[in-house]
């Protein structure tokens, strides 16, 4: 039977109420009617009120006693995640010619607090991405004669290779689904023009690009500028079964276009990255990085006049603009291309930015005094704000003569070491990072605060939740100071992304179901259990399936291998038509990066996504009277989509259809059987998958049953499912002719009133 928290006293008001007027008779027996409204009537009810509760406040002792069994295991809620993404800065004045260096945890507006991450420097400059699409071979026969003079102009002889200046990213806009610059690119290129604001005067463009110039080269502070450059590589869905790793860094180079022998050849400049500050791992996951740039008189751009340079946009040198703004306005290009040597075939980016910085939705509160130590065991000092970046945090701790000393954080204080001399005059103390408090030792496990000595946090982030998760846009303004303290000029601030990543702390009562698995593994992959507890609590990730298939390897798709785990992991997704749930490549490696660190040593671990097989149906049906026939029917291919969708609440016990479990056609019958307004099936046929085209599966000789048979690791998609109310199911899935179409109808164009 279940262990449920006793209930101490069960009696309510009216039990109360029902007791006290029993006993009536035998303490007031003159009082003969007890009629509601009567004043002593309603002096019963006062006190059976009051009783009541106080009996609630009695019987939640019980709950009392599992929280001080949570505080006992050490086991704190887990605190708010952050929202996190990358955004593009420039200057709120155009007029502005100088470059400036921001200081990290700038305060960015929008509904909760962001802050950027890193120092950056802002550069009076913007930037387009461009590539040089090769010519189709249909462009190519279009345009012979336009290559013909242009092998003229530019005195080529061999045969002229024709490209087009394509845009990418224009306008700053990110592309969800990614452009490979690489491989759609003739030269494996992406060539970024930098361009200087535009003058208020057309004769002014010259001198405002001079000063332009002088900042990109340092603006005479003898050191370098640097560009922060932004890469969000766009998120690719892993190949089924892919092992995931850590991203590999891709092989490339930056280079800075700089004036060759001539006026008109030009050469190339190597573009450093600053030490430390590439976060994009060699842009293999979103980040940022600082280039070097060059001294004021390398930085070059050749001009775009044909008529001036017989060699714009030939051969290696960057692409042409045509557009007379632009050109004018023009200051140097950079080029992003693959190192010589390497294979490096494709690039596939969702975002490229210059002025970049990462910022996360933390607060940062520095110097605030939490407190004066009693000098007792076991002080708690409350933080200004709860969920705290534990890896931010940093405490200090008065001592007598020697001012403030830092003091370093421990899991738990009981574990500090095995020597009670090193134990007892540890500085340490505990951090509860979903409340926001630090708790010191009590002399023996841990060090006691000298009294009436004060304790202070030095620095610290806060914040983080699911209210950061901001779409594109949301964020327009940044306040920030200057790296020598005076006040950054107005900033604009250009969000291409959604930020991504914010989660809310634990609820206690997700906390108090943590309990049981706590206890069984200690935060340990050991079992099949284990595993899968584990993969929902990870943080940062909504996971809504997890299925743990032991001793499975993926790649051979062969069970029996020892010493190998495989975690199928589901998103979290509500109920829809096809496509089923995938996990993307993020998902899949933070959830093996969270496992990988509590599983045994020796086991071979692999985090993956699901084989789906896909799987039509076609049904007929007879309805009842009175019901309306396209509701009917639309209930009843949601009833089949809820029954084989891979969550809850579909499948047959509503946690989603059971991995492995064949298709079968008679259970499908059962499951149309139950929509309301069914009164009879007149049949079912199910089909999979041949190539593009559908087949429908033979059905038993023995009950005409038809049978989609899955393997251990596979689940079914419906993809297709057509319901008719006609006398039998059709035979195939192609969509159902419209009888009022005409076969000769055509088109006829529509003719612009205003040309």
């Amino acid at each position: 039977m279940p262990i449920l928290p006793p209930s101490l006293d069960d009696r309510r008001f009216d039990d109360l109420v029902d007791d006290l007027v029993a006993r009536i008779p035998a303490h007031t027996p003159e009082w003969t009617n007890p009629r509601l409204g009567d004043p002593g009537r309603t002096l019963i009810e006062l006190f059976a009120w009051l009783g009541d509760a106080l009996l609630y406040r009695a019987n939640l002792i019980p709950e009392r006693q599992r929280l001080v069994f949570l505080k006992l295991l050490g086991m704190g809620l887990n605190p708010a995640q952050p929202a996190k993404g990358i955004v593009s800065l420039s200057f709120a004045q155009e007029t502005e010619s100088a470059a400036h260096t921001i200081s990290a945890q700038g305060q960015l507006k929008a509904a909760v607090p962001f802050e950027t991450l890193a120092e950056t420097t802002i550069l009076p400059v913007s930037a387009e991405a461009y590539i040089k699409r090769a010519l189709t071979s249909t462009e190519l026969a279009q345009k012979s004669d336009v290559l013909h003079g242009l092998s003229r102009i530019h005195h080529i002889s061999g045969a002229i290779k024709g490209y087009e200046t394509t845009p990418v990213f224009a306008g700053g806009v990110a592309v969800s689904d990614g452009v490979d610059v690489f491989a759609n690119s003739a030269d494996r290129a992406v060539w970024i023009a930098l361009l200087a604001p535009r003058a208020a005067k057309p004769t002014d463009q010259p001198a405002t690009n001079a000063a332009v110039q002088s900042a990109l080269g340092g603006g005479g502070t003898g050191l370098p500028s640097l560009l922060s450059m932004g890469v969000v590589p766009a998120l690719t869905m892993p190949e089924l079964f892919e092992e995931v790793s850590a991203p590999t860094p891709v092989p490339v180079l930056w280079e800075m276009t700089t004036q060759g022998s001539n006026a008109y050849d030009t050469s190339y400049l190597t573009l450093s990255v600053e030490s430390g500050t590439d976060t994009s791992n060699g842009l293999s996951v979103a980040g940022t990085l600082r280039l070097k740039l060059p001294a004021p008189q390398f930085i070059w751009a050749p001009s775009n006049d044909v008529g001036i340079n017989p060699r714009a946009g030939v051969g290696d040198a960057p692409p042409r603009l045509d557009d007379a703004d632009r050109a004018a306005r023009l200051i140097t290009w950079i080029r992003l291309r693959p190192k010589t040597g390497e294979s490096v075939n494709s690039l596939n980016l969702s975002w490229l930015g210059i002025n970049a910085v990462q910022i996360d939705q933390l607060v940062t509160i520095a110097g605030r005094v939490l407190g004066v130590s009693t000098g007792a065991a076991d002080q708690v000092f409350q933080l200004p704000l709860g969920s705290v970046d534990a890896d931010t945090l940093a405490i200090e701790v008065e001592a007598a003569g020697q001012g403030y000393q830092p003091w370093y954080r421990v899991d738990d204080l009981a574990a500090i070491s095995s020597d009670p001399n090193v134990a007892r005059d540890a500085t340490a103390y505990e951090l509860d990072a979903e409340a926001g408090t630090v708790k010191f030792g009590d002399g023996i496990r841990g060090r006691v605060p000298d009294q009436q000595l004060r304790v202070r946090l030095a620095s610290g982030r806060f914040g983080g939740g699911a209210a950061g998760n901001l779409p594109a846009g949301s964020i327009t303004q940044l306040t920030a100071r200057q790296i020598d303290g005076s006040s950054a000029p107005p900033i604009k601030v250009n969000q291409a992304l959604a930020l991504v990543g914010g989660a809310d702390a634990e609820s206690l009562s997700a906390a108090q179901q943590r309990i049981p698995a706590l206890l069984r593994n200690h935060d340990r992959a050991v079992t099949q259990d284990d595993y899968q507890r584990l993969s929902y609590n990870a943080p940062g990730i909504d996971i809504g399936r997890v299925e743990v298939l032991p001793r499975f390897k993926p790649r051979d798709r062969r069970f029996n291998v020892p010493g190998v785990v495989s975690v199928m992991a589901l998103p979290n997704a509500p109920l829809a038509p096809a496509p089923n749930p995938r996990p993307d490549r993020p998902l899949i490696e933070r959830l093996y990066n969270y496992l990988s660190a509590r599983t045994p040593l020796a086991t071979e671990l692999y985090v993956i996504g699901c084989e789906y097989v896909p799987l039509g149906l076609s049904v007929a049906v007879s309805l009842r009277d009175g019901y309306p026939t396209d509701k009917t029917l639309l209930d009843v291919r949601e009833a089949l989509r809820r029954l084989l969708w891979p969550l809850a609440p579909g499948g047959i016990d509503q946690t989603g259809w059971p991995l492995g479990r064949a298709v079968k056609s008679r259970e499908l019958e059962v499951e149309v059987a139950r929509v309301a307004g069914v009164d009879e099936i007149n049949g079912i046929n199910v089909f999979k998958q041949n190539n593009n085209d559908w087949q429908m599966l033979p059905s038993s000789a023995a009950n005409g049953d038809q049978i989609l048979t899955l393997q251990p690791w596979q689940l079914p998609e419906l993809l297709s499912v057509i319901v008719t109310d006609d006398a039998t199911a059709p035979t195939n899935l192609l969509a159902l002719p419209n009888p009022f179409a005409d076969a000769d109808a055509v088109a006829v164009p529509v003719v612009p009133e205003l040309c």
